[in-house]
């Protein structure tokens, strides 16, 4: 059997070194050690990561796809379809369910903007009289802010109350199949509260309960959902622009991201094709945001 070296192996699957590393501490990938010390893997490596790539495609989680390629490593084909095609089934079923949210949250928007196309333009200031914000307008804000554990506008329900929690944004009474659908947005808290909201995350201790793999998965995951991403400074931290069918990966990663790392503040804007990410930390903070998503340019 033909043994490759870690970069070898690297540049056969299209898997950094880094990752590789990752995977072999995580369980998923062994190897061996030559007399002098460096790390050495067979062909079969190679369909394993591919069967591991495929599996990372379908959304499962690291704990899964360790318990996958167990079924798959003891050979049986049937084993390992009886396994996936329940974990494929659970996976449909979240991602429709979050495709109806962001339909039904995109058509609140198109209410929106027709409602503010056809109100007359004002010289005077505005008041409430304008009706830009009138209820039943639509969305109440495009911005998107992932608070606390509480997923961002577009990644599920939410059940959060006080400065930044969630309200339904009425859909407009036509427009699509989801018309009047209310569906859960994170709205913009106002001044007052945005003042507070910040002061928690700047507040909170610069420490990451992650330890270990954990660690290097959260970071593998970000690292995987913002590459590409056109990047921008922004006071205290960065900007990623990314395509916006990223928002439920992004999305889901910010608010488990805040559950063990406070000290992060994520706002999430959709705009048109666009999802613009910006992540802001404090200042003794900032080496671990650029740890964890790279530079800014």
């Amino acid at each position: 059997m033909t043994s490759m070296r870690i970069s070898q192996l690297a540049e056969r699957s299209g898997v950094p070194a880094t990752t590789l590393r990752f995977y072999e501490s995580a369980g998923l990938l062994s190897a061996d050690r030559n007399p002098a010390g460096y790390r050495m893997y067979g062909e079969d490596a190679v369909d394993r990561l591919a069967f591991i790539g495929a599996a990372k495609h379908l959304g499962l989680a690291l704990e899964e796809i360790g318990e996958l390629v167990g079924v798959w490593e003891a050979g049986a084909c049937r084993d390992v379809k009886a396994d996936l095609r329940p974990r494929i089934s659970a996976r449909l079923a979240e991602a429709e369910a979050r495709a109806a949210e962001l339909a039904a949250f995109t058509a609140s928007l198109r209410g929106a903007l027709a409602h503010l196309d056809a109100l007359p333009d004002r010289a005077g200031r505005c008041d409430p009289e304008c009706g830009l914000l009138a209820p039943g307008a639509g969305a109440r804000s495009v911005s998107a802010r992932a608070a606390g554990p509480v997923p961002a506008s577009a990644a599920g329900p939410d059940t959060g109350h006080g400065p930044g929690s969630s309200a339904s944004a009425p859909a407009p009474a036509s427009g699509g199949a989801h018309g009047g659908q209310p569906v859960n947005v994170v709205l913009s808290p106002g001044r007052q509260a945005a003042g507070e909201e910040t002061e928690r995350w700047r507040s909170a201790p610069v420490a990451c309960s992650l330890g270990g793999d954990g660690l290097h998965e959260r970071t593998a995951r970000w690292r995987e959902a913002v590459a590409g991403a056109t990047r921008a400074a922004v006071p205290e931290g960065l900007r990623l622009t990314l395509p916006v069918d990223r928002v439920t990966r992004v999305a889901e990663l910010a608010a488990a991201e805040q559950q063990c790392c406070p000290f992060f503040d994520f706002r999430l804007h959709l705009d048109g094709p666009h999802l613009h990410l910006e992540v802001r930390a404090p200042a003794d903070g900032g080496a671990l945001l650029t740890d964890l998503f790279g530079p800014t340019a």
